[in-house]
């Protein structure tokens, strides 16, 4: 079972090097990259509200899971400012001189796949442990997790390309973080074994409030500024296709 997480944590990790390879060999408008990208999120919302957050809820009750969800989001963002200091605030824009912006001497390459796999070690966490639920995967958490790497190796590649990076770092890096992805969902699942629902429940909702937290952090200005004025409803439109499939597997 352990393997299974694993290799389900790197089915949705392998979308950032799907999304990696579409931004380095085909030129996509950066309105493009942004609706995906508003999609994603309006997905991993919709995730994270009823695969995640309602669950816990009903195991967990409502103080811990609402001081999980909190603590959570305040790792996160402690985490994604010091991250911000070294130069990877934008690591999801596509635009170069946005992801310019903020960064002494330019995007730091070794924060950039800090952030990269800050942003994903919650969401593969979130795999490993559904399997603990039921002995089954949560099947709509990893759809949300790959639509939304999708959008992030897609856009951050193509700033990369924009920036002269070579070929080989960019596919190295995406490969690397595709792989602790799956790492990260077996931890999960190895790591949380044998505890009580309660426990269960505490890590479902830190892993909430921080995925809560990167979206609004690194999804939302990305989707905004290449979409503009229907960036929710491309967003809406994403929460309500992850929102089907849960009740379609309930």
């Amino acid at each position: 079972m352990a393997l299974q997480a694993g290799l389900w944590g790197l089915l949705s990790g392998s979308a950032l090097l799907i999304g990696a390879l579409v931004g380095w060999f085909v030129s996509l408008s950066r309105r493009t990259v942004a609706a995906i990208m508003a999609f994603g999120a309006g997905v991993l919302i919709s995730a994270l509200s009823f695969e995640l957050m309602d669950e816990a809820w009903r195991h967990g009750g409502f103080l811990p899971v609402g001081g999980g969800f909190l603590g959570g989001a305040a790792v996160y963002t402690a985490c994604n400012w010091l991250l911000a200091l070294r130069g990877a605030r934008h690591r999801k824009r596509s635009d170069k001189q946005v992801r310019g912006e903020g960064a002494q001497g330019g995007d730091n390459g070794a924060a950039l796949a800090m952030g990269a796999l800050l942003d994903g070690i919650p969401e593969s966490i979130v795999i490993g442990v559904s399997l603990l639920r039921g002995g089954a995967v949560g099947l709509v958490a990893v759809i949300a997790v790959f639509l939304s790497n999708l959008p992030e190796g897609l856009s951050s590649a193509a700033g990369m390309k924009a920036e002269g990076r070579s070929a080989r770092s960019v596919f190295l890096l995406w490969s690397a973080i595709a792989l602790s992805a799956g790492l990260s969902s077996w931890f999960g699942y190895v790591a949380f074994a044998g505890l009580d629902l309660g426990w269960i429940a505490a890590v479902q909702s830190i892993a909430a409030g921080a995925i809560l937290a990167m979206i609004v952090d690194t999804m939302v200005p990305e989707a905004f500024e290449g979409t503009h004025d229907f960036a929710g409803l491309i967003a809406v439109a994403g929460f309500l296709a992850a929102f089907a499939l849960s009740k379609m597997e309930g």
